[in-house]
């Protein structure tokens, strides 16, 4: 008996719960009658990626709690985890230990192969004709009195967004963007974006003068960070900069929190990347309800545990969970799952080894094979981008000649992507480049 006691005192502790109660005050109205538009997306798939779609489908309740209607919502994700024959909860998705399931009533407009770049884009600028037949055939249909909310989940390299098999490059998004202000799609516009290296898709390349913020989950070098590792799932369910933006949605009154508010207390809890903001920073005084709902939501709400406490790179997710789960099967004594996760850690290792020599050989190459300061340079650099001239067609040179690097969906060979940045900005020559990625990946077709 004295147990549970200290048991539920020490819940009573630990886990609060607070309750959104009405504002004080009403919002303003949208400029002339404008509407809420919001446009949801996670563009990878699989098992290890679940916190991608945990995060979107959180996001996705969070504006629909909030009065967003579903018809101005439009949410692009692989729906291949809800059912997954891994997950133990069929038809159920959550974003934090033991949460709520967020996939509850989700309207999905496109999933599987129509979740990629262009699709996207053509979504994303309203352009109806190009998707008639593809999933719902619904587009974002803002006009110049409404507000869009974009929240893109995903995993990044300098300059894109990687879906499973396609890029989405950093300078075709601002062209789209650039778009939709010249033809009045939007009259403010906010961007939420959970990927690694996200602020390069914005960095010197997004207008301060297009009523267009954008928020990045890291600066244009670092990774994001995957959290809440769930023993029963065996994977992560959310990812750091969204899992503190959204709990602080959650907990707070979106009439009465600036988006500014919001920035400084994600930036300082996603301690591990540097979010960033970019674009219009004037829009940071505008009330969050102005683009995620003004309607209270009066649900309670319990607090989740820290999520910084087992954050871990997105690069190493395949490897960390890997490791959790054999020392899982360790503390059972299950050797035959020991032995199966064990061949596992050793075959991503393998892969990650072979990885790197692949890029080495290319940068010997490119750089000289004597030249070992020039090598250490462009192997360990961190320059920004500037050149997407040179680094957009190598990047995808790259993916059609080295297919064993798995490339847009292995991550840890994303990460290898920075040091295309490196050779592009230095003065080498594309031709120079591809050369060297023929040599070392095409092998026999330089023989010929």
């Amino acid at each position: 008996m004295a147990t549970r006691m200290f048991s539920a005192a020490f819940v009573l502790i630990l886990v609060s719960v607070t309750i959104a109660l009405p504002s004080d005050f009403k919002l303003p109205k949208l400029k002339e009658g404008g509407k809420h538009w919001a446009l949801l997306v996670a563009g990878s798939n699989g098992w290890y990626n679940y916190r991608h779609q945990a995060d979107i489908c959180h996001a996705y309740q969070i504006i629909r709690s909030h009065g967003i209607p579903p018809e101005q919502i439009i949410v692009m994700m692989y729906d291949d985890i809800a059912n997954n024959e891994e997950n133990p909860n069929q038809g159920e998705i959550i974003n934090q230990p033991d949460g709520e399931n967020v996939y509850k009533g989700v309207a999905i407009d496109y999933r599987g192969k129509d979740v990629n770049p262009t699709t996207f884009l053509d979504v994303l600028q309203g352009n109806e004709e190009n998707v008639k037949g593809i999933g719902t055939g619904r587009v974002i249909k803002s006009q110049s009195n409404d507000n869009l909310f974009v929240n893109f989940v995903d995993h990044g390299a300098p300059g894109l967004i990687a879906f499973p098999t396609k890029f989405l490059h950093a300078v075709d998004l601002n062209i789209a963007l650039d778009h939709m202000h010249d033809n009045n799609q939007y009259h403010q516009l906010l961007f939420y974006l959970e990927t690694c290296e996200s602020g390069s898709m914005f960095s010197s390349l997004l207008r301060k003068d297009y009523n267009i913020l954008a928020m990045t989950a890291a600066n244009s070098t670092q990774s994001s960070y995957a959290c809440y590792f769930d023993k029963k799932l065996g994977t992560f369910l959310g990812d750091l900069f969204s899992v503190n933006w959204m709990q602080n949605s959650d907990q707070g009154n979106l009439n009465s929190e600036t988006i500014d508010e919001q920035f400084h207390i994600v930036r300082k809890e996603t301690n591990r990347s540097h979010v960033m903001e970019f674009g219009d920073l004037t829009m940071n005084q505008l009330m969050l309800s102005t683009f995620l709902g003004s309607e209270q939501d009066n649900h309670m709400v319990l607090d989740a545990p820290n999520p910084n406490l087992d954050a871990v790179p997105s690069e190493d997710v395949d490897i960390t969970i890997e490791r959790n789960l054999y020392n899982l099967a360790k503390e059972e004594n299950n050797q035959e799952e020991m032995k199966e996760r064990s061949a596992k850690i050793a075959a991503i290792m393998m892969k990650r080894e072979k990885t790197d020599n692949t890029i080495k050989q290319i940068v010997s190459l490119v750089a000289g094979d004597r030249n070992f300061k020039e090598q250490n340079n462009m192997l360990m650099g961190e320059n920004d981008l500037f050149k997407h001239d040179c680094y957009r067609p190598m990047v995808e040179y790259l993916k059609d000649s080295c297919v064993d690097l798995d490339l847009p969906s292995n991550r840890y060979s994303l990460k290898h992507l920075r040091i295309i940045v490196n050779l592009c900005e230095r003065p080498y020559s594309n031709d120079a480049i591809m050369d060297a990625i023929d040599k070392v990946c095409q092998p026999d077709i330089m023989l010929v």
